[in-house]
């Protein structure tokens, strides 16, 4: 506007300078009486629009002072005859030509006036050429929407203002006319005099209230910035309606084809994959975030819910509750949601219910990213934040500094988040969003000096002064907010400045309320109607335009660099590729997953291929090593001793009654159960020659670890088990010869086992025999030389009474103990009885072996049931039910194994390999290793490199 009126004032100058209205050529411009003293003009703008030139100084003036209007000087006149008969016609002539002076003069002077005090005002800006960035880039774009040209054109021509000036030959001979009437002692003089009097006081009254006016331009100033910042917001909220719509619009498909995926989300990708790439930040990872730092309850929170128009962070009173880093992605759509990176359920921002689960999902996120015995975590949460209107960048809000360690905190706290925000700010290429509480002691701060070291030149650096309302009221002198501004109390520099209110500090208030009790304060504040703070460093919205516009300069300038840099990282991992495993194909961890899963289903698929006889053949052989001690100490052993077949039989019949109903079954199913375990396990572990990759053996272990744990048998089965046993164990039919073969044949292998047995426990009681003593120089013990002579007078017991009980009476216990004693060796009765154990057990097994021998032939005396008959072979009969029992089990139990287990366990080794498919941890703990590791560094760099280089057509599309 003052620029319109410059070029308008130079117009009229230079035209009534090049007219010939009532002016001699010789005469200087000078003599323009008023308008030659009024209007100074250096340059004649162009009509283009440029910016205002920037200037280095500062001057500290008010903007609107006005200048003492300059003395009339008259025209040089000569004095010629008086007119007294026309007195009354020079008095009325020399009213109006005052008045038309006036007039004219005041219009000129005032174009002068408002000129000057523009270049004045021009010269107290500062040196904007860091800020650039802080007005927005359409202020600058305006000369492309406005046509001045138009506006020069519609101001009218030289010569029509010309013919406003009066004729200054007629007023030369209407002065030389009236020289009379101001000749001393004259009338006119004293008339004349009165009129230059009341002119003076005219000028001494204008100077005594040029404060006030002062002071009544500045509000109006302050109202009309206020007026054309409102009508700035309207047109962006049109604009945003528009938006919106046509977002909607291809949101409902009549664009779907054109549609691509936002800038900020493609560059939100990037670094969501540097992230997970390298938690710890190194060197590599350089690309521009915002990083929102200050103390603990600063107001960092408040001032990111502020810039993305939704309070979507928990909130606490003095409670720490930012525990880790929140990235926070701002892109523009046509609904206000969020949502998670690892989620696809949208919360809806504009209704209550859904913004208290996105507050209460962020907190359980946190308190979970924190581990056992730390309060704060390093883990990054990220959340994607879209609506109509919302500045495009990406934020990450960090947990608040703080200066003690209070009681319920971890002891390292401090220093982890010290170390957090260090590893963030390092960045070279990060904006850092530094909020400072404006409602405490200045000195009090912790963050400013942190931020300080990281950016001691302050060229990314936005300074964020919160709660300015409390500040504005409480400060004893407002000039230390001006100070705290202007950058002159903090030993801290920034690119910018800005002073915000977010609220009166009660959590329920909206972001409507809040913007509106913001704007309030501010058109109401003395800091702006005294000039302590500049408009375009107050409010969130500024705030938000400036962060935004200086990431996007900053992402522009640095991401091609990191482009390369991923470039350079991706060829030196492909050349150590090739020279470390040039016939192996690049498999990340998630490849090599999928590649042993479907190998160790292979391998449980294979377990239904095992032949029933395999099976079987295990499952009996397996069962009866483990039941074979019960059956031969509890059951036969006991049944030998009776006199007769009959009392045999009855006492065999009662103890598998008690085994069957008690134990076996229950035995029976821990084989199988085993059995599978085994068959599983070697089918896993088998090694097949060169196909044989063992970065798969950990995790095949951890498999059927997790697969055997959570199999369970069916419960079912001991009961079906228990009847199919017991009918078993009830049949003494033998149908054939075969059949009694079998059984005797059975017999001998288990009592010959037992008898090997028996001497070795033997052997080891009584030592080596002479042969070895002599051949191996072995020599025994003295208790061994006790027990051997304890086993020599046991067998001699044994000679005397073949028929001897399997206990020895206590007499017989103090005759061996005595007898021992008189050759001089004393023994304990315990050594006594636990040696006779064993010599009868080797005895009564010998003699069992012999008595089989003897029925291998009474297979025909078994069908007459030994009738006229001394030789009885009841206990061939018993170990032929029990081998038949065995056969039957161990084919229910095959038809169990392959008809259900295998299918179950299956079942349970595809649900461990999806559950630990969706487990990160657990695969990179199970697929370890250097090709491992080159593989994933490989597929993660190609990615970046990929998503970058999108990202960057993109963005040069974009401009």
């Amino acid at each position: 506007m003052w620029r319109t009126r410059a070029a308008a004032a130079c117009v009229i100058c230079r035209s009534l300078a090049n007219s010939s209205y009532g002016i001699k050529r010789k005469s200087p411009l000078q003599n323009l009486h008023l308008i030659s003293r009024s209007i100074h003009h250096p340059y004649y703008p162009s009509s283009k629009f440029q910016r205002p030139p920037l200037r280095i100084s500062i001057q500290l003036f008010s903007s609107l002072n006005r200048l003492p209007l300059h003395k009339t000087k008259l025209l040089n006149v000569k004095y010629g005859y008086q007119f007294h008969r026309n007195f009354w016609l020079a008095r009325l002539a020399s009213r109006l030509l005052k008045l038309r002076y006036l007039i004219l003069g005041s219009a000129v002077g005032g174009g002068y006036t408002a000129k000057k005090t523009y270049d004045q005002w021009k010269d107290m800006m500062p040196d904007l050429d860091e800020y650039k960035w802080i007005v927005p880039d359409f202020i600058w774009e305006l000369d492309e929407h406005i046509d001045f040209e138009k506006l020069i054109k519609a101001i009218p021509d030289a010569d029509e203002l010309a013919k406003l000036l009066p004729d200054f030959d007629k007023i030369g001979e209407s002065f030389t006319s009236l020289k009379g009437f101001f000749s001393p002692g004259s009338p006119g003089e004293t008339a004349f005099r009165a009129t230059d009097q009341g002119y003076d006081n005219d000028k001494q009254y204008k100077k005594v209230s040029d404060k006030e006016k002062v002071d009544q331009l500045q509000e109006e100033l302050l109202r009309t910035q206020l007026k054309y910042q409102r009508m700035l917001e309207r047109l962006e909220k049109e604009n945003k309606e528009l938006r919106k719509l046509v977002l909607q619009r291809d949101d409902k498909g009549i664009h779907q084809s054109k549609l691509k995926k936002s800038l900020i989300d493609m560059y939100s990708e990037v670094l969501d994959i540097l992230s997970d790439y390298d938690a710890s930040y190194n060197t590599q990872d350089h690309l521009p975030r915002v990083v929102v730092v200050g103390d603990q309850s600063a107001g960092k929170t408040s001032v990111l819910e502020m810039i993305a128009q939704a309070r979507i962070f928990p909130r606490g009173s003095g409670e720490m509750m930012t525990r880790s880093p929140v990235k926070v992605t701002l892109s523009e759509g046509p609904h206000h949601v969020a949502l998670f990176k690892d989620s696809s359920r949208e919360f809806d921002l504009t209704k209550e219910e859904d913004l208290a689960a996105l507050r209460h999902e962020i907190e359980i996120r946190m308190r979970n990213s924190v581990k056992e015995g730390c309060t704060v975590s390093t883990e990054t949460i990220s959340l994607s934040v879209k609506g109509p209107g919302l500045q495009r960048m990406v934020l990450v809000d960090l947990p608040g500094v703080i200066s003690t360690v209070t009681s319920g905190m971890a002891p390292d706290t401090k220093e982890t988040i010290f170390s957090i925000s260090k590893a963030y700010m390092q960045n070279p290429n990060a904006i850092i969003l530094c909020i400072q509480d404006g409602s405490v002691d200045a000195e009090r701060s912790i963050v400013t000096d942190l931020v300080s070291q990281m950016d001691p030149q302050g060229k990314r650096t936005i300074f964020v002064l919160t709660k300015v309302d409390l500040a504005e009221k409480n400060v004893a002198s407002p000039s230390r907010i001006q100070q705290i501004i202007e950058g002159k109390l903090f030993p801290m520099k920034a690119l910018g400045y800005f002073a915000v209110v977010t609220g009166k500090g009660n959590s329920s208030e909206s972001i409507e309320s809040i913007k509106e009790y913001e704007e309030e304060f501010f058109q109401n504040s003395k800091l702006l109607k005294t000039c302590m703070l500049k408009a375009h460093q107050v409010t969130t919205k500024n705030l938000s335009l400036a962060v935004s516009d200086c990431f996007w300069k900053m992402v522009r300038e640095s991401v091609e660099q990191q482009a390369d840099a991923f470039k350079a990282t991706r060829f030196n991992l492909e050349t150590e590729w090739k020279n470390n495993y040039p016939r192996l194909r690049e498999l990340d961890r998630n490849e090599l997953f999928e590649k042993a899963k479907n190998e160790i289903l292979d391998e449980v698929i294979s377990l239904s291929q095992v032949t029933p006889k395999h099976w079987e053949e295990i499952l009996q052989k397996t069962l009866w090593e483990r039941v074979s001690t019960h059956v031969i100490e509890n059951i036969y052993l006991p049944a030998a001793q009776t006199m007769n077949s009959g009392t045999f039989n009855t006492t065999v019949d009662i103890k598998l009654k008690q085994w069957t109903d008690k134990q076996l079954p229950n035995k029976a199913v821990e084989v199988a159960w085993e059995t599978l375990q085994e068959e599983f396990s070697r089918f896993m572990t088998e090694q097949k020659g060169k196909e044989h990759d063992d970065i798969f053996d950990k995790l095949k272990q951890a498999v059927k670890e997790e697969s055997i744990k959570r199999h369970k048998w069916n419960e079912r089965a001991e009961d079906s088990l228990r009847v199919i046993q017991h009918n078993a164990l009830e049949d003494r039919s033998i149908s054939d010869k075969q059949q009694w073969d079998a059984a005797i044949h059975f017999m001998e292998e288990t009592l010959q086992s037992r008898l090997k047995d028996t001497e070795s426990v033997i052997e080891d009681m009584v030592g080596p025999d002479w042969k070895k003593r002599w051949l191996y120089w072995i020599g025994r013990t003295k208790e061994q030389n006790i027990r051997n002579e304890t086993k020599n007078e046991l067998e001699k017991l044994i000679k005397c009474n073949e028929e001897h009980a399997a206990y020895l009476a206590n007499d017989e216990v103090t005759t061996v103990r005595k007898n021992l004693e008189a050759r001089g060796i004393t023994v304990d009765p315990c050594l006594i009885k636990d040696t006779w154990h064993q010599i009868y057990r080797r005895y009564f097994l010998k003699t069992a072996l012999n008595h089989c021998n003897l029925c291998r032939r009474g297979f025909y005396y078994y069908q007459r049931h030994f009738v006229d008959s001394e030789l009885e072979c009841n206990d061939i009969v018993l170990f032929w039910r029990i081998q038949r029992m065995l056969a039957i089990t161990a084919n229910t139990l095959r038809q169990q194994l392959t008809n259900t287990e295998v299918r179950r366990l299956e079942k349970n080794v595809k649900e461990v390999l999806e559950d630990f498919a969706e487990d990160n941890e657990k695969k990179v703990k199970l697929l370890t290793g250097k090709r491992v590791q080159l593989a994933e560094d490989l597929k993660k760099v190609r990615e970046i490199q990929e998503k970058l280089e999108a990202f960057i057509e993109a963005l040069h599309q974009e401009k």
